[in-house]
């Protein structure tokens, strides 16, 4: 059991009968009344957040939750199939279970989250910035210069399709942010 004065960014908790991230919380005393934490909480399963009070120092329960080594092998009709680095068990997840599973690449390590009791998996997160290599993308304009305030789409090796500064070209290697999306900055 844990207390709201407990709480943490990214910490799983069980709400509702469900598994719930901590997305961001606020402890508030107000000068009037009693204290109480303002929460936004994301749902492990449909990603849907949602705002939520709790007065202080009410006890929720907090879900014990693995990080786990994965490697991503290959895709194909039934899903994502991921083997574990350690064990080298296989399992297969969908594309709900994958945030931006378009970018990733085979052989690519990705943290798994396995709900420590049931032994379920939760969500599986990729390596924050990666480095891939552009396959195809509108040639740059004479003129272009190296702001990023203009933006044009790339296709990337994975076949996703990420927004790129104008001066980037085929064949040059991108990092990109994972979490949104974003273009980082072109790599040597």
């Amino acid at each position: 059991m844990a207390t709201t004065a407990d709480f943490r960014n990214g910490m799983c908790i069980e709400y509702n009968n469900q598994l719930y991230f901590i997305v961001e919380f606020l402890h508030v005393k107000p000068g009037k009344g009693p204290a109480f934490v303002r929460t936004k909480l994301k749902n492990v399963k449909t990603g849907k957040v949602i705002d939520n009070t709790f007065n202080s120092g009410v006890k929720v329960n907090e879900a014990r939750v693995e990080h786990r080594q994965y490697q991503y092998t290959y895709k194909d009709t039934t899903g994502y199939h991921l083997m574990n680095t350690e064990t080298y068990e296989e399992i297969i997840l969908d594309e709900t279970q994958i945030p931006n599973a378009d970018l990733m690449k085979e052989g690519e390590n990705i943290q798994v989250l396995v709900h420590a009791e049931t032994e379920t998996v939760l969500t599986a997160e990729l390596p924050v910035n990666m480095v891939f290599e552009i396959t195809y993308t509108e040639p740059g304009v004479r003129g272009d210069t190296s702001s990023t305030t203009s933006l044009k789409p790339a296709t990337i090796e994975t076949g996703a399709t990420i927004m790129v500064p104008l001066f980037v070209s085929t064949g040059d290697k991108i990092k990109v942010d994972t979490r949104d999306r974003s273009y980082v900055e072109r790599v040597k």
